[in-house]
């Protein structure tokens, strides 16, 4: 809901010139994905030992205590310092998966979480729409008043609505109740395709950030200054669409046919919409290939999760998603910053095919990783076995 209007907010705390204003929007914008990079893993060990629910009610107090102070901040470095606070506590919705995950059976997993993102992407596409509405009617430091009080109302619905059922870890055939951070980082690395799905979610991360920060402008050259405004956020509301309805889709196919041949085919279909982008002519070739790349991004989140679901065990499953949700902070840095490079040096299409590219790469990784895990290895134990 803040988002749109962070650089606007910063505006009004004083006479500051275009770049100025430009520069510290990214600073702040970014600065919150860079705690929540070191706090995520630290959160998702506390929540394997002392129960997800509490870890939630603590997010959202915190997150509602760092957006009700902002309404009140008077300088660019307030605001910096509240966003550099808010990070602590931004895993409301990846400790939400890993709640759902531990109190849902494994084989539907993934579509329980394809539901759960679903209504992640709803709020997200809801949320400028009325911050901007509540910005225009209220202003914006009453707005970040008003957003504080959604939060709380989330930590609200959970202390109250929500019951944790206590997970007894021998029904997960595991003998073992709790695991030390090096346990937990030798079973991630140990497992090479487990190693490989978390890392593309860096991947997928920047591939989703790159051309956020450019989307407006490669926007007005394709299209011209007519309405870019509401182009622009045509352009960013497709694939949101996109993802909104097909996430569970993807989640329930995966929990049919296999997590990994589902990610595998969407890094690829990721990878293909992706390129033509760079020769699009008019705004609705964008929209319509933002539309494809919605629906096959959307898709992997839910089936990443629900197969650390599959191959973490129960004692260990916040943490490793903790870790997960790390990586897919960190490509939340990464994007925008590689997505500026690239325009700024090289052109908008530059971004397409490296992007693209990544993708691509992405899904032949992860088809290597699972032909050696599914084939080479079964192979070799059979053998043995013999």
């Amino acid at each position: 809901m803040v988002l749109p209007f962070i650089s606007l907010y910063i505006e009004e705390f004083g006479n500051f010139t275009d770049s100025y204003v430009q520069t510290w929007s990214g600073w702040i914008f970014g600065i919150t994905f860079v705690t929540a990079f070191i706090f995520s893993p630290i959160w998702g060990r506390i929540g394997d030992k002392y129960g997800r629910k509490k870890i939630l009610i603590i997010s959202a107090a915190g997150l509602g205590l760092s957006v009700l102070l902002m309404g009140f901040t008077s300088s660019v470095w307030e605001l910096f310092l509240l966003r550099l606070f808010m990070g602590v506590f931004t895993g409301f919705i990846p400790m939400s998966q890993a709640m759902i995950s531990t109190q849902t059976p494994k084989r539907i997993a993934g579509q329980v979480l394809g539901t759960l993102q679903t209504g992640s992407i709803t709020g997200a596409l809801m949320g400028p729409l009325l911050g901007g509405v509540l910005a225009d009617a209220f202003g914006y430091a009453s707005t970040f008043k008003w957003i504080s009080i959604t939060i709380f109302l989330s930590g609200i619905i959970v202390l109250f609505g929500v019951r944790e059922i206590l997970i007894n870890f021998s029904d997960d055939n595991q003998d073992q109740v709790s695991y030390s951070t090096k346990e937990v980082l030798l079973h991630i690395i140990q497992n090479p395709v487990l190693l490989v799905v978390m890392l593309i979610s860096t991947l997928v991360q920047i591939a989703h950030f790159s051309i956020q920060p450019i989307l407006s402008l490669y926007v007005a050259e394709i299209h011209g200054p007519v309405s870019i405004a509401f182009y622009s956020g045509m352009a960013f509301s497709a694939a949101g669409l996109g993802n909104l309805l097909m996430a569970k889709r993807w989640g329930k196919l995966g929990d049919r046919i296999g997590y990994t041949k589902i990610m595998i085919f969407l890094l690829f279909m990721a990878g293909i919409v992706y390129l033509p982008g760079a020769f699009v002519t008019n705004i609705w070739q964008l929209v319509v290939l933002r539309f494809l790349l919605g629906i096959s991004i959307g898709g992997l989140v839910p089936v990443r999760v629900a197969y650390i679901r599959q191959e973490a065990p129960l004692s260990m499953q916040g943490e490793v998603l903790g870790y997960n949700t790390s990586l897919r902070f960190l490509g939340n840095i990464i994007g925008p910053a590689l997505g500026g490079m690239l325009a700024g040096f090289f052109g908008f299409s530059a971004v397409f095919f490296v992007t693209s590219g990544l993708l691509l790469i992405g899904g032949f990784i992860m088809l290597v990783a699972w032909y050696k895990h599914e084939y080479e290895g079964k192979r070799s134990h059979s053998l043995s076995s013999s």
